[in-house]
């Protein structure tokens, strides 16, 4: 079973001005959290809850230390009226049967700086994802 170690995933944004952009080197961490509503459909008589799927929705946390060029990527999508497309590639890239490729468009929910007199200065954010997530391997 092919295992990856974190340090190979690989990131890209695209930014306001509709470039692709890799965030790899930039970030300490990211991630991909997916969910799926569950509506409950019980009827009188069940003894057990009843529920249909629902509505699939996700988030991408982001983190790394400051930097003012992926400054000037994330300050220009806070609030950009436009969806913006992402991919992610946990295992590395090129993807292939063994290394996956999400991708999809969001919008940049949160962008926050963090400072401080024992550390290096930070930045986070969040992706809130719209529409359907890709996933493809070769």
């Amino acid at each position: 079973m092919p295992f990856s170690h974190g340090s190979k995933a690989v990131f890209k944004l695209t930014d306001a001005t509709a470039a692709s952009r890799d965030l790899t080197a930039y970030l300490t961490s990211t991630g991909l959290s997916r969910m799926a509503d569950a509506a409950e459909v019980s009827t009188l008589g069940n003894t057990a809850k009843v529920y249909v799927p629902g509505m699939t929705d996700g988030t991408v946390p982001l983190e790394g230390p400051f930097d003012a060029v992926v400054d000037g990527y994330m300050d220009g999508l806070v609030g950009f009226a436009t969806l913006v497309a992402w991919e992610f590639y946990p295992a590395g890239s090129p993807q292939s049967a063994t290394k996956p490729k999400y991708s999809g468009n969001c919008l940049v929910s949160s962008y926050e700086i963090t400072t401080g007199t024992d550390d290096a200065a930070a930045w986070s954010g969040e992706l809130q994802l719209s529409g359907t997530i890709t996933r493809v391997v070769v």
